[in-house]
């Protein structure tokens, strides 16, 4: 039953897209034309993303041509956010074993570069599909750490970063209790933050003094401006 469900969605929602794909073409393997579909929106997703930075390097982030792919992607996320929104209020967070991680990894970068109403949203559904083992605990992770930082709160897992102009560096959106950073990240099955920013190639070193210290200005602020 959930199969022909399945079926009955993407075909739904390849014709209401009125697009010649190749989901659209076949829907003989609901499983396949999943996760076709989940390419298509990939691509569209992430193409106009790459052009856009592209141009914006070459001929500069106010140029026309840069605001008219930023227009262009814009237009092409609203579509993707339609699609994947669609298909979790539909079936619930797909099956691993269906879509890999890459499916996974195209349905969380359409939700992380979405509203943070839509963020919201869906948070407690990562949180099940995390827990069902259907999601890698790094994709929650970063969804968790990207709310608090645009709700301006301290983030959890240490995973967002920021361009600080008074210090002309990058550092740490301030991080809830940094002594117990690295027991965290543990119980989500993450690296050692040292190891995530050697792997991130940030120039940029782990200094537990230095975060407890900007973790208290930043709390400090917060109780100031509630004054």
């Amino acid at each position: 039953m959930k199969y022909l469900f399945l079926s009955i969605f993407i075909l739904t929602l390849s014709c209401s897209n009125g697009q010649n794909s190749q989901v659209e073409k076949s829907n003989s393997n609901t499983s396949e034309n999943l996760v076709a579909m989940l390419d298509i929106i990939w691509q569209r997703e992430q193409i106009p993303i790459r052009i856009r930075d592209s141009i914006g390097r070459a001929l500069g982030f106010e140029s026309e041509a840069f605001k008219k792919q930023n227009e262009i992607y814009h237009e092409n996320h609203d579509i993707n956010e339609k699609k994947v929104t669609y298909l979790l209020d539909s079936l619930g967070w797909p099956r691993k074993k269906i879509i890999d991680e890459q499916g996974n990894l195209t349905i969380c970068n359409v939700l992380q570069h979405s509203s943070l109403e839509v963020r919201e949203k869906y948070l407690p559904l990562m949180r099940k599909a995390v827990k069902d083992k259907e999601l890698s605990a790094r994709f929650l992770v970063r969804a968790v750490d990207r709310i608090a930082t645009d709700k301006n709160e301290l983030q959890i897992y240490g995973g967002q970063m920021k361009y600080y102009p008074e210090s002309k560096s990058f550092n740490f959106w301030p991080i809830k209790n940094p002594e117990n950073l690295e027991k965290r990240r543990a119980a989500m099955g993450l690296e050692s933050i040292s190891e995530f920013l050697k792997r991130k190639r940030v120039d940029l070193e782990w200094n537990l003094e230095e975060q407890i210290k900007r973790t208290k200005e930043f709390e400090l602020a917060k109780q100031n401006e509630k004054k």
